[in-house]
């Protein structure tokens, strides 16, 4: 690597770099589906019986937050013991960090090797079910309400907030095993081609969409296209439809080349880029108060005697944490939005900005985790709200046929 490369490494790289970086959202995602278990065992909403996980057979056996929390330690205490040899082997060297990329990249390694290998027993039957369940939502499937749809649903709107953390974890291999590159340098996020990395983020949407669109066959299929008012599922599949013109304008003005785009100027293109993320922010904000969380604010039901302002009747939670989270999910939602700000435009320009915006997205998503859980538990026990697109176990008769 030549003198004006390493310039290029800034101090946050040095300390956490790019591998690193990867490494610490994955193992955070563990340790946030743990909170979630807890917290909404503590407030006694039954998960594991809501995406059909099989129960505890006795007592003395560990809740199943406890079972996660051990499996988020094993990939942790890797982590912590590669980053103080790291550290310990670079110094803050600039040349050093990037001639050691096997450092972090190795633990990449490890992770998967904790996860995958079957000698491992430690929450044997958790990782089993998530690699059948990443299987079958691999091309879009969606299970029976009564084998874990609603598993499929919470795991597959997970990916998508973790798009380009997956993207990023792709990028770390192809730089690492590239000629003459380092996984630790300044991320180069068009290795190995300029559409590798735009289809890996937009996976995820895509499968969503075509869960959504299997949802209204099924509905549809079953007659009861009006009681259900399934045109609800392809407004989900709509919503998902509009991350796409994003992550391919977007990859468009990473790699502008204005003989590609017949007349187009790269300002052009950057408000359109503006008008449709404004479009999915928007409509994702809104979907997820109302629909997914059943919550009136964004309704003209959102002033009712028996509820306060903007919520719904029933409740597990207290009334401020749902404002909290209404708050936390627009401002999240609209993070793009700081690169017109001033003094916010590092989140968008810097390393550092855009790590935390991933990480905060991911957050995003473990927020969204326990109102999205607590509403499916409200529908099951009280019945679906008045305009639900029915995704919980009262629609379990569509999936009779």
């Amino acid at each position: 690597m030549g003198p004006d490369q390493h310039a290029q490494l800034d101090r946050f790289s040095l300390f956490l770099p790019f591998p690193y970086r990867v490494a610490v959202i994955l193992v955070a995602g563990f340790w946030g589906w743990g909170v979630n278990l807890h917290y909404l065992f503590n407030k006694n909403i039954d998960v594991p019986s809501l995406i059909r996980y099989p129960a505890r057979q006795s007592s003395s056996q560990q809740p199943h937050h406890a079972s996660t929390y051990r499996l988020a330690t094993l990939l942790t205490f890797p982590l912590l013991l590669s980053l103080l040899i790291f550290w310990a082997a670079t110094h803050g060297s600039a040349e050093r960090v990037e001639s050691l990329d096997f450092i972090p990249q190795s633990y990449l390694f490890v992770f998967f090797i904790i996860i995958l290998l079957p000698f491992n027993r430690l929450s044997h039957s958790g990782r089993h079910r998530l690699f059948v369940t990443l299987k079958r939502i691999s091309i879009g499937g969606l299970a029976e309400t009564q084998d874990g749809k609603f598993g499929d649903i919470l795991l597959a709107d997970a990916l998508t907030s973790y798009s380009k953390v997956l993207a990023d974890l792709v990028v770390t291999f192809c730089m690492f095993f590239t000629p003459g590159a380092s996984s630790t340098h300044k991320p180069d996020r068009r290795c190995g081609s300029d559409w590798v990395i735009p289809l890996i983020i937009a996976t995820p949407s895509i499968i969503r969409f075509r869960q959504c669109l299997i949802e209204y066959v099924r509905v549809r299929r079953a007659g009861l296209k009006m009681e259900n008012k399934s045109g609800q599922h392809l407004a989900n599949a709509l919503k998902y439809a509009t991350a796409l013109p994003v992550i391919y304008l977007a990859a468009k003005l990473r790699n502008y080349n204005p003989l590609e785009m017949y007349g187009y100027s790269e300002m052009s293109l950057s408000r359109l880029l503006y008008l449709c993320t404004l479009i999915n922010s928007t409509y994702s904000f809104y979907w997820d108060v109302t629909k997914d969380w059943d919550l009136t604010l964004l309704t003209s039901a959102r002033r009712n005697a028996y509820y306060p302002y903007g919520l719904r009747r029933h409740r597990y939670f207290s009334d401020r944490q749902y404002y909290l989270a209404i708050l936390v999910d627009l401002v999240l939602r609209f993070s793009w939005l700081s690169r017109f700000i001033p003094g916010l435009v590092w989140l968008c320009e810097t390393e550092v900005g855009i790590w935390l915006l991933m990480f905060l997205e991911v957050a995003r998503r473990w927020m969204w985790i326990f109102f999205r859980v607590e509403t499916e538990c409200v529908r099951n026990s009280r019945g679906p709200a008045p305009d639900d697109i029915l995704l919980g176990e009262f629609n379990g008769k569509l999936d009779a046929d």
